[in-house]
């Protein structure tokens, strides 16, 4: 069974996230995903407000840089949700976009080094040890959360590239794949994320959630045309989907077998009604899949 979830994008100004947030809470929506895009807004003040709002629907970000956030720091605001929230945070971590890493001097040399070292780290800081480690980028001495989580907790992370999906399979508890991810290349990114799960001994299930871009609506197929040019999507099918609720459940089923877990359906840009669509999908599209 696959979970559907919708995303309330950066584009957007932060007040009208609350509007958002309760009408996916309200329609039975399983998840609201938000963005920490530069220079627009963060992800853990945004995901503690959706959180406070709402009462069960998951809370998701996707993703973190982790050249901008300090391991020790991420761990802290990680802990603080998962405890406040227990059960309905969902973080995520990742390279971020390297020209905006760039503009603001957090560019690295490796960041797939980095990466690795953040993982770890923070992994083991969200399970309660005492941490201390002096990779090439992250270094700890004697660090421990006076807070940890109060049980498990999954640490994913974003990934594209054949190197990081088999890093994310190897370190990570699951993996967020961007839209324009059709069902074939589903299937080789989760062949990439198993092939680095095997070389790590990992039995554990790794969860794989897929942004979607969807459109609905009298004019979904115009703005669709608009953000394929906007996100440089071709014209092919299962890349994107434009339609109605039936069409829209085909193309999250097809990616449901082709492995992934959660499918969040991503509005354009320029979407003239943003809570409209997160309650279209919690009402309309996620009862064609359960």
């Amino acid at each position: 069974m696959t979970d559907l979830g919708a995303v309330f994008l950066p584009q957007l100004p932060p007040e009208r996230l609350r509007e958002v947030a309760l009408a996916a809470d309200a329609s039975g929506l399983d998840e609201l995903w938000l963005w920490e895009d530069c220079f627009r807004e963060a992800g853990v003040s945004t995901a503690a407000a959706a959180l406070a709002w709402t009462e069960r629907v998951r809370v998701g970000v996707g993703l973190l840089p982790v050249p901008l956030r300090n391991v020790a720091l991420a761990a802290m605001e990680m802990a603080v949700l998962h405890r406040t929230f227990p059960g309905r945070a969902e973080m995520v971590v990742g390279h971020g976009v390297q020209s905006w890493m760039g503009q603001v001097g957090a560019r690295v040399a490796s960041p797939l080094t980095l990466l690795r070292e953040h993982l770890d780290a923070l992994r083991r800081l969200l399970a309660g040890e005492e941490v201390t480690t002096s990779g090439r980028y992250v270094q700890l001495d004697g660090v421990r959360l006076d807070w940890p989580p109060l049980g498990a907790v999954r640490v994913l992370a974003g990934a594209e590239g054949a190197k990081t999906l088999e890093l994310s399979g190897r370190a990570a508890d699951g993996t967020v794949l961007v839209a324009g991810t059709t069902p074939e290349r589903q299937r080789a990114a989760r062949e990439r994320i198993d092939t680095g799960r095997a070389a790590a001994g990992r039995e554990d299930h790794h969860r794989v959630v897929t942004y979607l871009l969807t459109a609905t609506g009298p004019d979904a197929h115009e703005r669709m045309a608009r953000s394929r040019t906007e996100w440089d999507l071709p014209d092919a099918e299962d890349v994107a989907v434009a339609g109605t609720a039936e069409q829209v459940a085909d193309a999250v089923r097809r990616l449901g077998d082709a492995g992934a877990d959660v499918v969040v359906l991503q509005p354009t840009a320029d979407d003239p009604d943003p809570a409209g669509f997160a309650a279209w999908a919690g009402e309309q599209v996620r009862p064609l899949l359960h």
